[in-house]
């Protein structure tokens, strides 16, 4: 197993099949795509899981997360957001963020995300907007 950063098509496979394989691939093609940092976790040659960070400042939001389906429950997701944690530090990050399906708040919450007063549905799914401080909040 190896995580390495790819090019953005190579998320979009990932994404149409796992998160709206009902729409067509150009639904999971995001117009800031040139300018995120996506990584992938490969077992052997195959691409397993795949998630986009688009920093802003010392914030940051990571989309798209998606591990294809037979590859779910093995820990692949869980390693990749560990690694995910670990490069937005290093890209001065101090919050992370993302909008969860709220059928997967459990699975953020495991790694210290917590949720916000933010919901929303889009697409019949519903969100939940998750965060966590990776260091501590600047004070005035």
């Amino acid at each position: 197993m190896k995580i390495t950063a790819i090019p953005p098509e190579l998320t979009w496979d990932i994404r149409h099949r796992v998160m709206w394989p009902h729409k067509s691939i150009d639904y999971v093609k995001l117009p800031e795509d040139d300018s995120g940092l996506h990584y992938g976790l490969w077992d052997e040659e195959l691409l397993l899981s795949i998630v986009s960070l688009f920093p802003e400042g010392d914030d940051a939001q990571f989309r798209k997360f998606a591990t294809l389906h037979e590859a779910q429950g093995q820990g692949y997701g869980s390693k990749l957001l560990e690694h995910l944690f670990t490069e937005a530090v290093k890209q001065g990050v101090r919050r992370i963020w993302c909008n969860a399906r709220a059928s997967k708040a459990g699975f953020y919450r495991k790694f210290g995300m917590t949720e916000t007063e933010v919901r929303f549905e889009k697409d019949g799914e519903r969100y939940v907007m998750m965060e966590k401080w990776l260091q501590p909040p600047q004070t005035e």
